[in-house]
């Protein structure tokens, strides 16, 4: 029985259901939620809802139902059988999508896996009515008195060893596929760090990516837009580039299937060395998404990766009623931009030099002679004084770890030089 949160809370995730329909390039034309204790194992809703919601969809000329949630086969082989319609569920319209936007041939595959996995339990009965015709044959043939032969394989046996053969195959390919990328990711962090883009499918993760970059990613008010994850190097000034990856967005009640078929795509995120997390603060439900995309971290064992979380979309904020202060206490070292409007992305380019611990302060005294070391350090680090002095140039300056082994010899300790 759905108490008035609960109904709130169920009304907030039709919306996103109809978003995910539009996607999928259905237009919605009524939605319906039915009030009930407890779920009905043959319908899902009740005998009479069904009925009810099929003269509904004849006035309103709809050709599907969607349920949002993911159906028991045998749920939808029993409303099939009592209106005639075959319902999608919500899964199914998440697979849809992935099909359609997968680009390359690496997210093909992960997608057919998931279509697979979902598509196996659901195979039962699909062949019944043949299997039935031929147990009545062979009862016919055998006479009445004969012992009747075993029918050997049926179709629906048949079917699930291929779909199985299959899965075994994908995961193989998918399998070496991880180890290659376990191998350049280990090459990569002798050079890079990784920054990865996360957060809530449209919540301006590529649209962020193509500010930071200066690319041009797929762009578009739909759930997942992006399903390839896309690379590129970032510079955050004087010389130091990190690795920064745009993934898949995240989405409430991921079907667990699908998180495991990406797990090739989403290794980037266990592997990097910081989550930028982006959030539509525009969105009123932004705390719950923030809830999701922290439980499908949990699914691929990316919880403790170091995160920043982003909150993106300020420039929508004139009529909103969020209290900012509020939310600005709750996650104090969050970053407030606008990837549209390329609002204070400065200061989160600061923040990821911060968070990947790049830059130390430290003090150098480089011999006259030492010209070009000078010239690189104003090069590779961040002056912040400078001081000409008889016997050499005294500088202080924020320099990159990396760069340190260029420098290391002429660091001195102001200390023992008699200065504060």
């Amino acid at each position: 029985c759905l108490d008035n949160n609960d109904y709130l809370a169920k009304e907030k995730s039709l919306d996103v259901l109809e978003l995910l329909a539009k996607t999928a390039g259905l237009e919605t034309v009524g939605r319906f939620i039915q009030r009930r204790k407890s779920i009905d194992k043959t319908y899902y809703v009740g005998h009479g809802f069904i009925l009810d919601l099929k003269i509904k969809m004849d006035e309103l000329g709809a050709d599907f139902i969607i349920f949002d949630n993911e159906l028991m086969p045998s749920q939808g082989r029993n409303i099939t059988k009592l209106i005639e319609v075959s319902p999608f569920d919500r899964t199914e319209i998440i697979l849809k999508i992935f099909h359609e936007h997968a680009r390359t041939g690496e997210a093909r595959l992960q997608v057919k896996l998931a279509e697979l996995k979902y598509e196996m339990p659901r195979l039962k009965n699909k062949w019944s009515h043949f299997e039935n015709e031929r147990v009545a044959a062979t009862r016919g043939s055998s006479g009445s008195g004969g012992a009747s032969r075993g029918m050997g394989e049926t179709q629906t046996e048949i079917d699930k060893r291929k779909i199985k053969d299959e899965i075994n195959k994908i995961e193989r390919i998918l399998k070496k596929n991880l180890i290659q990328l376990e191998t350049k990711g280990k090459l990569r962090k002798e050079k890079f760090k990784l920054v990865c883009l996360v957060g809530y499918t449209n919540a301006g993760k590529s649209t962020l990516f193509n500010t930071l970059t200066n690319s041009s990613v797929y762009v578009e008010d739909k759930l997942f837009a992006t399903l390839d994850s896309t690379s590129k190097a970032l510079n955050l000034g004087k010389g130091k580039d990190v690795i920064l990856s745009d993934t898949v967005g995240f989405v409430a009640d991921l079907p667990h299937h699908l998180v495991a078929s990406f797990r090739a795509t989403l290794k980037e995120v266990v592997d990097a060395d910081l989550l930028l997390h982006v959030v539509d603060f525009s969105d009123d439900e932004f705390e719950k998404h923030i809830n999701d995309v922290e439980t499908v971290l949990k699914q691929i064992e990316a919880e403790n990766v170091k995160q920043l979380i982003v909150f993106n979309k300020i420039d929508k904020l004139q009529n909103n009623d969020h209290s900012t202060d509020f939310v600005k206490t709750r996650y104090p070292k969050a970053v407030w931009i606008s990837a549209c409007e390329g609002i204070n992305i400065d200061e989160l380019l600061k923040k990821v030099d911060e968070s990947l611990n790049f830059a130390k302060k430290h003090s150098f005294l480089i011999p006259h002679t030492e010209q070009k070391t000078v010239n690189l350090l104003f090069k590779l680090g961040k002056i912040i004084e400078k001081d000409f002095l008889d016997e050499g140039v005294k500088i202080s300056a924020l320099v990159n770890n990396q760069d340190m082994p260029y420098f290391q010899k002429f660091i001195i300790n102001d200390a023992e030089r008699g200065e504060e």
